[in-house]
């Protein structure tokens, strides 16, 4: 199976996960569009959705699918979202395509985490996919400095800016073993706004797309 197919396949196992007449969380990147695509197939059982990107928010009005504000939705029964990398403990590195924060936010206030993966997201431990940060511009040297004292590799995601007009600096050459104590360290650092480590809210539900079908890991 191709990569897409893999996607295509977890996207689709992922429609067993969606409450009828529900606002769904909707995460952004490949694997996204994949499950937004689906999504418009029962568009008419949605009461809507919450986007966390701005490019997330325009394919589903594409689908005729409502997108509704957080702060209106309120809590949300589930958010559904793709990873860079994920552990079987369901801890991950997000932020590949800039949007950490609002996925972040989005996901804290669902109830179930479901995450759609193809099996070469798979990893013992996390780290060989750079790690984003979200940093206010004004702050991108103090953090890079702070991030070399952590043991990483800061490098400027050049000519991007976010959703919310700051900038990311990825961070190469972590082996992460607690992902959790350090997702709060880079945090506490000034200027950060958050991290692309998910493993204070990880993954409730991973759907792991193989060669041999889609494979269910629960956290």
């Amino acid at each position: 199976m191709t990569q897409d197919e893999l996607k295509l396949a977890v996207a689709q196992a992922a429609m067993a996960y969606i409450p009828a007449n529900c606002i769904v969380g909707v995460g952004t990147g490949s694997t996204a569009n994949f499950f937004i695509d689906e999504l418009g197939k029962i568009k008419q059982k949605l009461v809507g959705a919450v986007a966390s990107s701005e490019a997330s928010a325009q394919r589903l009005r594409g689908h005729g699918i409502e997108v509704i504000s957080l702060n209106d939705a309120g809590s949300l029964p589930v958010y559904v979202d793709g990873a860079d990398e994920i552990t079987q403990h369901l801890h991950m590195i997000k932020g590949g395509g800039g949007a950490l924060t609002r996925e972040k936010i989005v996901a804290a206030a669902s109830k179930k985490f479901i995450c759609l993966c193809d099996s070469s997201k798979l990893v013992d431990t996390l780290g060989t996919f750079p790690l984003p940060l979200e940093v206010i511009p004004m702050a991108q040297s103090y953090v890079a400095r702070q991030v070399i004292l952590l043991g990483g590799q800061p490098k400027l995601r050049e000519g991007f800016s976010t959703d919310n007009g700051n900038i990311i600096i990825d961070v190469s050459g972590l082996k992460i073993l607690n992902p959790v104590e350090l997702e709060a360290t880079l945090n506490n650092i000034a200027g950060v706004v958050t991290n692309g480590l998910f493993a204070h809210r990880k993954a409730d539900v991973l759907l792991l797309g193989t060669a041999s079908g889609v494979k269910t890991l629960v956290a």
